[in-house]
């Protein structure tokens, strides 16, 4: 089985940067896209972000485009979330997701996840 760890969350001011990180663990996969997704209290679970295995292929939301960078280091086994000019908006559970094989379509949604990390952006 494979098991997905966040770290990296935590509280930060409007403006500021946040640097998600996702290791994964268990049983190795190959050419899976990763991705995140969050959770803003109550609200649904949205998309974020999401990576293909190479790194060729990337996706945002709208909401965070040009803010947020998502990147993968497959000799780690960890894919992370660069988050700049924070928005309270912003506030919410992240998760990190993962394919168990490849998939063309890359933004989930995924076989494995996190247990989820905070982010929480103040004004």
């Amino acid at each position: 089985q494979v098991q997905l760890v966040e770290s990296g969350g935590g509280l930060v001011q409007a403006g500021g940067s946040l640097r998600l990180s996702c290791a994964a663990s268990g049983r190795t996969f190959s050419r899976s896209a990763m991705g995140w997704f969050r959770q803003a209290p109550g609200k649904e679970r949205e998309f974020v972000a999401a990576i293909s295995w190479s790194g060729a292929r990337t996706s945002y939301a709208d909401s965070v485009k040009g803010r947020f960078t998502i990147s993968r280091d497959n000799a780690k086994n960890t894919v992370y979330l660069q988050m700049n000019s924070l928005k309270p908006g912003d506030t919410a559970v992240y998760w990190c997701g993962a394919d168990s094989a490849y998939r063309y379509t890359i933004v989930g949604p995924y076989d494995y996840w996190g247990q989820g990390t905070q982010v929480t952006v103040s004004s």
